[in-house]
């Protein structure tokens, strides 16, 4: 099972084929990134791309060791070196022979990150109801199966605050794994998915307005966004090749007196 695991998505992919039992650890040079026992960043897609957890975010990405590896973009860059004096200019060339019109470029892999949240599974029950299953099927349909390839699923599940903590762990765990069990029916490879539980440790802000003075049946039923289950998944899809730029026409001659 995953100790840590990515919270939100927005960046990038991870390896293209896990094992599904393979130990993983945080460390406090990455924070925000799942590494391995050698602290190595855990990375996806031909080792492109390094896989977040929960707590990544731009500042941490920015200051980790792993920064020019796996956000470049974040990095506190160097300054500018002075430009040179201007060498000077060549004698002019003849004029050059017309070049061929450019290929059309070749279509590129894109990284994606794409996240679903299947809310209110029902109060101390693992199954999902029908309308998370019908929610799941039209991601996994229009938004999973449009990828080139699959880094990684990762599959968090969540309870409300009702309850124990070892409890809700336990229960937290059940829900993630029925909805890896869901998964892998749907066809994706097992060995591709991470899963935990967090238990009730993640509660949806908005239900800190849920009053434990409330009536039993009424917090429970304000209290039903926590029970959630979340599944990001990380790839590539190909970006479709940018169109050619049609060729400028010549200007128009004024018509003769």
């Amino acid at each position: 099972m995953i100790s840590a695991f990515r919270n939100t998505l927005a960046g990038l992919v991870v390896a293209a084929a896990f094992a599904p039992a393979a130990a993983m650890a945080q460390d406090t040079k990455n924070q925000g990134y799942l590494v391995d026992f050698n602290s190595n960043v855990v990375t996806a897609v031909g080792g492109t791309v390094c896989v977040r957890d929960s707590d990544w975010t731009p500042a941490r990405a920015a200051a980790a060791a792993a920064c020019q590896q796996c956000t470049p973009d974040l990095c506190t860059k160097p300054a500018a070196k002075p430009e040179p004096a201007p060498a000077p200019k060549p004698a002019a060339k003849p004029a050059e022979k017309p070049k061929p019109a450019a290929k059309a470029a070749k279509p590129e892999p894109q990284n994606m990150e794409l996240k679903i949240e299947l809310q209110g599974i029902p109060f101390n029950k693992a199954e999902m109801t029908a309308d998370n299953k019908k929610e799941l099927d039209e991601f996994l349909a229009t938004e999973v199966k449009p990828l080139t390839t699959i880094g990684a699923v990762i599959i968090t599940g969540h309870t409300d605050r009702i309850g124990s903590v070892q409890y809700n762990k336990k229960l937290s765990e059940r829900r993630a794994l029925g909805v890896k069990d869901y998964v892998v029916s749907k066809g994706i490879d097992q060995k591709l998915i991470f899963w935990e539980g967090k238990g009730k440790a993640q509660p949806i802000p908005v239900t800190k307005f849920c009053e434990n003075k409330m009536k039993r049946k009424q917090l429970i039923e304000c209290l039903a966004p926590n029970r959630r289950v979340t599944v990001e998944v990380v790839g590539t899809k190909m970006k479709p090749a940018p169109k050619p730029k049609p060729d400028a026409k010549p200007a128009a001659k004024p018509a003769a007196k």
